[in-house]
């Protein structure tokens, strides 16, 4: 059995291993995973909220724990570990506070005596999560789910068991039982796909389609949250200052391992010298290093083969005219570090500008004019992110609509809030994570009507 596996990123050293469920295993699990969501399903929403906040608050209590445990296994500074925590902290809240309104049956005004509309489970929902935020992620798809009542199987990343098993460990203690983790190995996913009721997958295009192709086969509802390219369109009228200080904390945050980075950066001929110049600098002022040592500001990779993979679209990128202006060196000393790398003259040729790039390289595309800047945003598989930078904010919202993506931000870098859905269209997935879409994802809007 394929073991999963922690190695420390900032050494390489292997941490801790534990072994793949024997295969008879998942089907028991989720038997005793269903016949707690038929528990949990009878309570009323504001008593799934009240267990929930129980999870809030030990989170709370054991952030620097399980962000020291993070850190160690996926190698993020621990300052972004512990604000991963902390979202996830008020992601809870969030729901807790807004979901018995939200999920509260609807009158609908018919000539029937009484109709509506009701807001139901649909069961045991998998999810297939990745390594990049492994108490976040879970959290993000998880919490909606089982506030509306259904209950959660994990299938968590090989590299991050420790941090998903310790996000368990406080969901006990919490008193719930409608979270579980699947240790099966890949071959045994279609089976829990099988078994469960609906699908949740954050991870890779190309493993989001197999993903899916799986769950149509057994006609399962699914969320994708795939990969991203996202454009950052810095205009002629921008604040070149800000625009540089944006992009550069987008692209090299978490060491760039976050689908919704900054990732092509599309200038003008009018700014282009002046904002690589002065992205640049925001990049060569980055330092590698222990990602639990304050002063570190970039954090090395999570595991050998992605700097590998990583370093090859740098390699591709410089044999196809791409000019290398940073970085782009492989360090030879301990661990999974990379430097922040700046491609200039991207194009087509170039894997980069058709790939997603996770980890700390960002692209830099020149477009001949506005116009040019949208074709170019728009030339790409994906449609997650996208970020507008200029000073004339009527033009910008005009661009904004024209862009192929599930948000845009306008004088910002791509986020996530609470409030606002989360998700993407063409090769970057479907469905929606977040506020009350989100909230609504995974449940059965059934109609009543009565004569």
């Amino acid at each position: 059995m394929t073991a999963f596996t922690s190695c420390n990123p900032a050494t390489g050293e292997v941490v801790y291993t534990r072994p793949a469920w024997p295969a008879p295993q998942l089907a028991l699990s989720m038997q005793a995973l269903q016949r707690a969501q038929k528990r949990w399903r009878q309570l009323d929403v504001g008593s799934r909220a009240a267990q929930l906040l129980v999870l809030a608050n030990l989170l709370a209590e054991r952030r620097e724990e399980l962000a020291a445990r993070v850190t160690l296994e996926v190698g993020k500074r621990t300052s972004e570990c512990l604000a991963e925590i902390d979202k996830s902290v008020q992601l809870i809240r969030y729901y807790a506070e807004l979901a018995p309104a939200l999920l509260a049956p609807q009158s609908i005004p018919t000539q029937a005596s009484r109709s509506g509309v009701a807001f139901e489970p649909l069961g045991t929902v998998l999810a297939v999560m990745p390594w990049n935020y492994p108490i976040w992620q879970v959290l993000r798809f998880a919490i909606p789910a089982l506030m509306a009542g259904n209950a959660c199987m994990v299938k968590p990343a090989p590299s991050v068991p420790q941090s998903t098993q310790l996000l368990l460990d406080i969901a006990e203690a919490a008193g719930l039982d409608v979270l579980d983790i699947a240790w099966i190995e890949h071959d045994q996913v279609e089976e829990a796909i099988h078994l469960a009721d609906a699908v949740a997958f954050t991870g890779s295009t190309h493993t989001g389609r197999a993903i899916a192709a799986l769950a149509g086969r057994h006609l399962k509802k699914t969320v994708l949250e795939l990969g991203g390219s996202n454009p950052f369109i810095v205009l002629a009228d921008a604040d070149i200052a800000a625009a540089a200080r944006d992009a550069a904390h987008s692209r090299f945050r978490d060491a760039g391992q976050s689908c919704n980075a900054a990732k092509r950066m599309i200038v003008v001929p009018e700014i282009a010298e002046a904002f690589i110049a002065a992205f640049c600098a925001e990049a060569a002022m980055l330092q590698a290093g222990d990602p639990r040592d304050a002063a570190t500001t970039l954090s090395p990779l999570t595991r050998a083969d992605l700097r590998e993979a990583l370093h090859a679209q740098v390699l591709d990128a410089c044999a196809n005219g791409a000019e290398l202006k940073l970085g782009g060196k492989m360090p030879v000393t301990a661990g999974f570090f990379y430097p922040a790398t700046v491609l200039d003259h991207v194009n087509p040729a170039c894997r980069v500008y058709h790939e997603e790039v996770f980890g700390p390289v960002a692209s830099i595309l020149r477009a001949s004019d506005e116009a040019d800047a949208l074709r170019l945003a728009n030339d790409t598989p994906f449609g997650l992110g996208a970020s507008i930078y200029s000073a004339n904010v009527a033009r910008a919202w005009g661009l904004a609509r024209e862009i192929e993506a599930g948000s845009v931000f306008i004088n910002r870098h791509t986020s996530s809030d609470l409030r606002l859905p989360f998700g993407g269209v063409k090769a970057s997935g479907y469905g929606r994570e977040l506020s009350e879409f989100g909230l609504y994802e995974f449940v059965n809007v059934k109609t009543y009507w009565q004569k």
